[in-house]
């Protein structure tokens, strides 16, 4: 019985790794070689990952694709050396997303994007910028302070401004990362994506 379910547990990990290789495969730089000069499916796996969940920190990234943490560490290192993936770091967290596609602003901007509550606010307020600070906090369930000290890491962020209520800075990027990537992110960005058409006007 313990080796059935062993079984399955191989079997969803390498389709997982097999999914996520063949997005990783396609991309530049994404397939290397290994010392012995064979491919590495958990190599291009990771890399398939980080193309539609940039951002993710090491942990989401292990635990997601079923990796171990030695085994984890050194694909992400060889990715980072052959200029394939690049890191930062974001508070306790280090972050990585493919290299050279993304600017300083737009990995700060990811790096909020993947963190519950300030998701929340961003995309209430690109629904509703005039929602205020309790009406943020109705909406997404928390308290106000947590409203407010959230508000203010994005704005030592530069993703929010205070200045007279809040507004999402430079929100044509941000919507664009959370409609291009709102499989990676919670329902909250789902719905959004959904409805982005409706709600939001491109004028050139």
């Amino acid at each position: 019985m313990t080796g059935e379910s062993g079984s399955g547990v191989d079997e969803e990990k390498r389709a997982t790794l097999r999914r996520f290789a063949a997005l990783g495969a396609a991309g530049p730089l994404a397939r290397l070689s290994d010392a012995t000069g064979n491919e590495s499916p958990a190599r291009d796996a990771i890399a398939g990952y980080l193309s539609t969940t940039p951002g993710a920190h090491f942990s989401k990234i292990r635990d997601d694709l079923s990796l171990g943490t030695g085994e984890t560490q050194h694909h992400l290192r060889r990715l980072v050396d052959a200029g394939a993936v690049e890191s930062f770091k974001d508070g306790e967290y280090r972050r990585y997303v493919p290299a050279n596609r993304f600017s300083t602003f737009e990995k700060r901007a990811l790096g909020y994007l993947r963190r519950e509550t300030p998701r929340g606010m961003l995309v209430a307020l690109l629904r509703d910028p005039d929602a205020t600070g309790s009406d943020l906090a109705a909406a997404l369930d928390v308290s106000r302070p947590t409203v407010s000290k959230y508000a203010k890491k994005l704005d030592t962020a530069g993703l929010l401004s205070r200045e007279d209520g809040y507004a999402v800075e430079r929100p044509e990027i941000v919507l664009t990362l959370l409609v291009r990537y709102a499989d990676s992110f919670g329902d909250d960005a789902t719905r959004l994506a959904d409805d982005a058409a409706s709600l939001f006007t491109y004028d050139p």
